[in-house]
């Protein structure tokens, strides 16, 4: 078995990831009536962070949010455009990309790394950037990247978060917890460890749902799929006859009594056929709820390396990529 003790440790260091980026985080002065649109440049451990403010912030952000995993800006940025770009390592060739398209259309730009290559041109071209410290894989370094983005967003809407993420620092210093509630939610994954694993979210979880996914793919090597409601029933619900190869997580809030119908229905069509569900209901969606739901299910993911005797901490099909596209 592989040793991933230093996944677990990251995973450790959420709340400090937290504080830190509270504690270093600047002023940018912007209103989000200043703009016509607002676009997060990122991939991977550092895009999702940017879909998980805009689910966020959905209920309450006037301005239209775009997230982009791509190189290059859709035609509409220009200089009514606030582009965030985030890349942890600062190198990551497609945000660079970004960088140089938003510069060109003229865009708003602020930045989010630990350095490289995107970190000396925001300091040549004089924009704010917000730190993120060194030392981490990018999935593993979500707390700086979000706490970040949901302080930006908030001060759009003039509105001071750093009362509720100091109370997240506060309880996600011990994570003892969260760590029991992903052994109950292992416990059924671990008899069904070769399936493949389908997630089920609503609207306001599917960005922590995909972070979910990431974290299997990356973390325990396994195939992992997201599927939202209610656009999935018209589609994919077409698929669940008879006993299938995968396990399924409904991950989900109570914010909408006719989405909670559905997963109640598919509830029923799965299981009449001995299909595996597990049930994560947010009672109450907060900031709050969000980082503890990511951190249990960080747990999940890294109990599913475990199992499946892989390594956690190294990503070769990928670095094989990188060296390919060089």
């Amino acid at each position: 078995m592989h040793n991933n003790q230093p996944q677990y440790d990251a995973l450790a260091k959420i709340s400090q990831q937290v504080k830190y980026a509270i504690d270093n985080y600047k002023k940018h002065g912007l209103l989000a009536n200043q703009f016509s649109n607002v676009v997060i440049g990122g991939l991977g451990g550092s895009g999702i962070g940017g879909r998980i403010t805009k689910a966020w912030s959905a209920d309450q952000f006037p301005i239209p949010v775009e997230v982009v995993s791509d190189y290059g800006l859709p035609a509409y940025a220009n200089e009514k455009t606030l582009l965030i770009v985030g890349s942890y390592s600062g190198n990551t060739e497609e945000t660079l990309e970004m960088y140089n398209d938003g510069k060109a259309k003229g865009c708003k730009m602020l930045v989010l790394s630990s350095g490289g290559k995107i970190s000396e041109l925001a300091s040549a071209d004089g924009l704010l950037i917000y730190p993120l410290e060194s030392g981490f894989q990018p999935r593993m370094a979500l707390g700086y990247s979000l706490t970040h983005l949901v302080q930006i967003f908030g001060e759009l809407i003039g509105k001071d978060l750093k009362e509720e993420l100091n109370a997240v620092v506060e309880k996600l210093a011990v994570l003892d917890s969260y760590r029991e509630d992903a052994e109950d939610i292992f416990a059924i994954i671990t008899k069904n460890i070769n399936k493949k694993l389908v997630i089920v979210a609503d609207a306001a979880m599917e960005a922590i749902a995909i972070r979910f996914a990431q974290q299997v793919q990356e973390n325990a090597k396994a195939e992992a799929f997201v599927h939202t409601l209610p656009e999935a029933n018209h589609n994919v619900i077409e698929s669940y006859y008879g006993q299938m190869d995968s396990v399924f997580l409904f991950l989900s809030t109570a914010r909408n009594e006719r989405v909670g119908s559905r997963f109640e229905f598919l509830n029923s069509l799965l299981e009449v056929e001995n299909n595996k569900v597990i049930h994560l209901q947010i009672q109450e969606y907060s900031l709050r709820s969000m980082y503890e739901t990511i951190i249990r299910l960080d747990f999940v993911s890294l109990f599913m390396a475990d199992q499946r005797m892989v390594d956690a901490l190294n990503v070769p099909n990928i670095a094989s990529l990188k060296e390919f596209l060089e």
